[in-house]
């Protein structure tokens, strides 16, 4: 099949739009999958735990990227439906838009941080 080289081009330039768009989330993916792979070849603590935070890793960037703004909006409407509620208001922009994902983001680190760790641990338990 023959291909124009404008057509070429634009698919070139669509795929690096596509990667540089997503390579965060690209890398936390493929975190999963070994953590996947690991559990699968050899299950164990460390396995699980590199899976988990590379999986809460990247629901954190979808989270602060396209989920953050339709839930706060969405969670304002709900409870605040007549009368407006200024604190309830700053609360609930605080929880959901600066706490969580900083604490999505520093708990798939800690669990990363936790199964290399865990695995230092068990390896120089073999060694003594």
């Amino acid at each position: 099949m023959e291909v124009s080289p404008d057509l070429r081009q634009n698919i070139i330039v669509t795929l690096y739009l596509l990667f540089s768009h997503n390579y965060i989330a690209i890398a936390y993916f493929s975190g999963m999958i070994l953590g996947i792979i690991l559990s699968i070849y050899r299950p164990s603590r460390y396995a699980v735990f590199v899976f988990l935070g590379f999986a809460i890793l990247l629901f954190s960037y979808e989270y602060d990227k396209h989920i953050i703004v339709g839930l706060r909006e969405q969670t304002l409407r709900s409870l605040i439906t007549i009368t407006p509620h200024y604190r309830l208001q700053r609360f609930v922009n605080l929880v959901l838009s600066d706490l969580m994902p900083v604490v999505l983001y520093v708990i798939g680190w800690g669990l990363i941080f936790a199964s290399l760790v865990y695995a230092g641990k068990k390896m120089g338990k073999k060694k003594s």
